[in-house]
């Protein structure tokens, strides 16, 4: 019997994985988050990110959207409530006294978006929620609730941009993902796996009374030097988190890379087509 229907039950449903989360956010910052840049750059030109733009980043993680943001001459301010990543996102685009990088109007805000509050009286002109949704139970419901709380900082007109995972047909890491599923099947918990559906993005906007104004979806590839990069970055994105829970970071590390194996080439990198949604709506 393999070890994978073989499993120590969880002492309680929905602990939480045992992880190094500065580990973690390394590995997302250092190989994962890069993998979205064809979405950050699709988005900053059709609304034209620039001087004019005051952008509020929700679940900013590292950084690397709102540093391309700030490239463009928007003023930035990011929200997370992931220490780790934060700590690496200050890195970025804090720099100390001694330095005059154009970055230096950035500002990061640990906790709630009700923290960010714009400097600007006539609140922030694009808000972006680019973690993607889709994957995840309830985390539909965890962007809706991001959003009522960063939504009253915006100004009207102001664009808000969500983020999803598109059809699994057009995204190989689709495959992946069901390992997860299969793994985390003993919680059964509200962070279980899902199947996207195409109205995902839709349904949150017209929850949060947002009035959509167009979308587009994105080739967003992911590619990794080897297989243990692969692992790593993957998991960073903690979409892996039920299934650790529910038997152990080996079981998990074996599986997913047995998982991956379809996708690497001869020269050891792996590489997994995808394609990402978003959709622009408008605060009223």
């Amino acid at each position: 019997m393999t070890p994978t229907l073989v499993r120590q039950h969880p002492s309680r449903t929905g602990a939480a994985p045992r992880v190094d989360l500065r580990a973690r956010a390394r590995d997302w910052s250092e190989i994962q988050e890069r993998m979205l840049v064809p979405l950050y750059e699709a988005v900053y030109e059709r609304l034209d990110v620039g001087p004019a733009t005051r952008l509020l980043g929700l679940g900013c993680g590292s950084g690397l959207a709102l540093l391309m943001a700030a490239s463009r001459g928007a003023a930035i301010t990011g929200v997370d409530t992931s220490s780790d990543r934060l700590a690496l996102a200050r890195e970025r685009l804090l720099p100390d006294e001694r330095d005059t990088t154009p970055h230096t109007g950035a500002r990061i805000v640990r906790g709630s978006p009700a923290e960010a509050v714009p400097a600007d009286a006539a609140g922030y002109t694009v808000v972006t929620a680019f973690k993607p949704i889709g994957c995840l139970s309830g985390d539909a419901e965890g962007l809706g609730e991001l959003l009522a709380e960063a939504l009253p900082l915006a100004g009207h007109g102001a664009a808000v941009v969500l983020a999803g995972w598109g059809p699994p047909e057009r995204c190989t890491t689709a495959t992946v993902l069901r390992v997860a599923a299969k793994l985390a099947e003993p919680l059964r918990g509200a962070d279980a796996w899902r199947p996207t559906e195409r109205d995902d993005l839709e349904r949150v906007a017209e929850r949060a009374g947002l009035r959509p104004d167009g979308s587009g979806r994105v080739a967003c590839p992911f590619g990794y030097a080897d297989a243990d990069s692969a692992v790593r970055g993957l998991k960073s994105t903690g979409l892996f988190d039920p299934a650790i829970a529910a038997t152990d970071q080996v079981q998990v590390d074996k599986e997913l890379t047995e998982a991956l194996h379809p996708y690497q080439r001869a020269d050891g990198t792996v590489w997994m087509p995808n394609v990402f949604r978003y959709l622009v709506a408008r605060v009223p």
